[in-house]
């Protein structure tokens, strides 16, 4: 601002010196012109155009740039530096001007046409894509943002921000720790069948944009090991195998644990992995890892064992199981029972060390197994970590001969034990051992299961089978220890149970408001009840219940299983601010004060022998009803300590109600696929090619697991 002023006033100066000198001549101030460049210009909208001014008569050249008719025509910056709006201004003809700082009243101008053209869309990369990760692992994740002047990102695994213990954590900066267990979902046909994870990179400065990679997890279990291996690896006979035409079919699961007798050590797994479903003959190989694991026998695997004797599952005496053992080849497998991921330690990258189970005969059946923590380490999801669902199970499972291509047929089997939920196992994973988390002590053997539920013999039926006179046979290991990859940060996260009360039709509710209304005075007698309202039945899912908030610690004074045929369940907590009867909303806002509920609650001896005194006397009859493929020993939900018969049903197939108590004993209903075992069904079943002409031509290094 002191330029305009200074130059005036100088002249003047210099003027009236000249005239004192009577030279009597004057000389004219140089004129100021302004040009810009370029004068006309085409900007595709969004995008920038460079415009120079060049001033002359002055040693001022600085500029003051406008856009005319504002922001709405595009903005330019003091350098110069035009950038067309978003959309095509109306008119499309955009003028732009440089003015002269010396001297405001000498500008230029230049003509922009504004015009549609490609607008760049932020977009981000995701690399590695696809990456493949070993169970525990980690790895860096990184990503390219474009068209953002931001390019900072929050990372999330399938959807969750920081991942999960299921699938994933993924830190701020991209690095992928991966779970201990491969990650499964149901088919909808039967299987728990494994699946993939998936790595997103959301920009910050545009949620509306991301970019993902694929993530296969996979367990070390399904690898070819050298030397004496450790168990709960890929591994089965090595003729399960069925050729058709220029296809061959071929099936193995998991050599579970390591077992001795008489002082020579057996491989243990089931009767459907090292036996073919009662084809096969002793003597037989056993080979790791399995044929799905080795191109169908085409690739590497060893043998590691001979089959020596197996259950007839068609045959068998009772109590019926599916095992078998295999006596170790020399020098083929780890003497000390180690089972992979099993170990009481990690190593320096936080992967669980394998580590034997606890040595013994295991734990037999009593209500303390009931709710206990357990985990297996197995072929196809590596190390996955539970609770027991249920005990004294009976179970109807479904078999298929000949690596999954010949006729199905039906076992039943009583005293099972039941894991809750389907992501226990998998495909493959039958022959696990079934160890509890805290000590490793063997529970039960796996060999089959639904979408839902996992199910295993109990240790010592298997055992007990096996015995030689006064040989028993009993379990290689070491001490009680904890399986420590089940309390890692990214172990699996314990089940928990809620239902909506949307699931629940109208009606339901209503009758269920109604009937608590109307016994609430005889309800709210009872001293530990502090409130009345209504809501889900978590014994049967679809069913509403009359909820009752008890006082946590109170004495139970023989509140009713049902009220005029309405379920009751009842929800612990502190002092309820809330008293009286509630509405459902009011019901369901208290819940939220209370304990998160779980999906399995341990029961007295007392409540044991009571259930399975109902169990008993009614095991089967409910066994030969529609629907009903079990009936197990469990704790009720809508009461916890109670115990409740838990009555397995197969989804989809019409079935007659199912009464609140048997025998005075609450119900619980457990909907899922068909339990079975060694059956594969068409989703996950993959086939290895072989040329007619040769055998070794085989093209295709993947075929079917045994189912679960």
């Amino acid at each position: 601002m002191r330029h305009p002023i200074a130059l005036p006033l100088c002249c003047a100066i210099l003027f009236m010196f000249q005239g004192c000198g009577g030279s009597g001549g004057s000389t004219p101030p140089p004129q100021i012109f302004v040009t810009v460049s370029p004068s006309t210009a085409a900007v595709n909208v969004a995008h920038a155009q460079q415009f120079t001014a060049t001033v002359t008569g002055t040693t001022n050249t600085s500029v003051t740039w406008t856009v005319a008719g504002g922001p709405s025509n595009g903005t330019i910056a003091t350098t110069g530096l035009y950038t067309a709006p978003a959309s095509v201004p109306n008119p499309a003809t955009v003028t732009v001007t440089a003015t002269s700082q010396a001297n405001p009243a000498k500008s230029a101008t230049a003509t922009v046409t504004v015009q549609p053209g490609v607008v760049s869309v932020p977009s981000v990369t995701v690399s590695p894509n696809p990456a493949s990760v070993a169970a525990f692992a980690t790895q860096q994740f990184s990503a390219s943002v474009s068209s953002l002047s931001n390019t900072a990102v929050t990372w999330q695994v399938n959807g969750t921000p920081g991942g999960s213990k299921q699938f994933g954590f993924i830190s701020s900066t991209g690095l992928y720790v991966a779970p201990g267990a491969v990650p499964t979902k149901s088919n909808g046909q039967g299987d728990s069948i494994t699946t993939t994870a998936t790595v997103t990179a959301v920009p910050q400065a545009d949620s509306s944009v991301s970019g993902s990679s694929t993530v296969t997890v996979s367990p070390t279990n399904q690898n070819l090991q050298n030397g004496a291996i450790a168990l709960g690896t890929s591994g089965g006979n090595q003729k399960d195998s069925q050729t058709s035409g220029g296809t061959i079919t071929c099936c193995s699961g998991t050599l579970g644990s390591l077992v001795t007798r008489g002082g020579t050590q057996y491989l243990l797994s089931n009767n459907h992995v090292l036996a073919r479903t009662d084809q096969a003959l002793a003597g037989e190989s056993i080979i790791q890892p399995g044929l799905i694991d080795s191109n169908c026998g085409q690739g590497a695997n060893n043998i590691v064992g001979t089959l020596t004797q197996f259950y007839n599952l068609e045959t068998g005496p009772s109590p019926k199981i599916d095992a078998a053992i295999a006596q170790v080849a020399q020098n083929a497998v780890d003497p000390s029972g180690n089972i992979l991921y099993l170990g009481s330690t990690s190593d320096a990258n936080n992967v669980p060390v394998p580590g034997p189970p606890a040595a013994g005969a295991g734990l037999p059946e009593t209500a303390a197994l009931l709710s206990r923590a357990v985990a297996k380490s197995g072929r196809t999801t590596g190390l996955t970590c539970s609770t027991i669902l249920s005990l004294s199970t009976t179970t109807s499972v479904q078999y298929q001969k000949v690596c999954a291509t010949g006729p199905t047929f039906n076992e039943t089997f009583n005293n099972q034990v039941a894991v809750t939920g389907g992501a226990f196992s998998a495909p493959g994973d039958s022959g696990s051992l079934i160890v509890t988390q805290d000590t490793a002590e063997a529970v039960a053997l796996l060999f089959g299961g639904s979408d839902q539920e996992t199910v295993g013999n109990p240790v010592g039926a298997v055992l007990n089978f096996f015995q030689s006179g006064s040989n028993a046979m009993t379990f290689v290991g070491g001490a009680k220890h904890a399986v420590i990859g089940c309390s890692l940060p990214t172990a699996p996260a314990s089940a928990t149970l809620h239902v909506p009360l949307s699931a629940i039709a109208k009606e339901a509710m209503q009758r269920a408001a109604a009937v608590g209304d109307a016994n609430a005075p005889a309800l709210m007698a009872y001293p530990e009840v502090e409130a009345v309202g209504v809501g889900a039945s978590l014994d049967n899912p679809g069913e509403a219940a009359i909820v009752l908030f008890v006082a946590r610690g109170q004495p139970r004074t023989g509140l009713p299983a049902s009220v005029d045929g309405i379920r009751t369940r009842f929800v612990e907590g502190e002092l309820f601010r809330e008293r009286g009867v509630l509405s459902p909303e009011q019901s369901a806002a208290l819940e939220q004060t209370a304990v998160t509920t779980q999906n399995v609650y341990p029961i007295s001896e007392a409540e044991f022998a009571r259930a399975k005194a109902a169990h008993q006397a009614h095991m089967d009859e409910w066994m030969s009803k529609a629907g009903v493929q079990g009936v197990g020993i469990g704790s009720s939900v809508d009461s916890p300590g109670e115990a409740a018969l838990i009555l397995f049903l197969i989804r989809g197939v019409a079935r007659e109600a199912i009464p609140l108590t048997i025998d005075g004993v609450r119900t619980r209903v457990r909907e899922s696929s068909r339990f079975r075992a060694g059956l594969d069904d068409g989703d996950s079943r993959r086939f290895c090619s072989l040329s007619a002409a040769s055998p070794k031509n085989a093209q295709s290094a993947t075929a079917p697991a045994k189912n679960k």
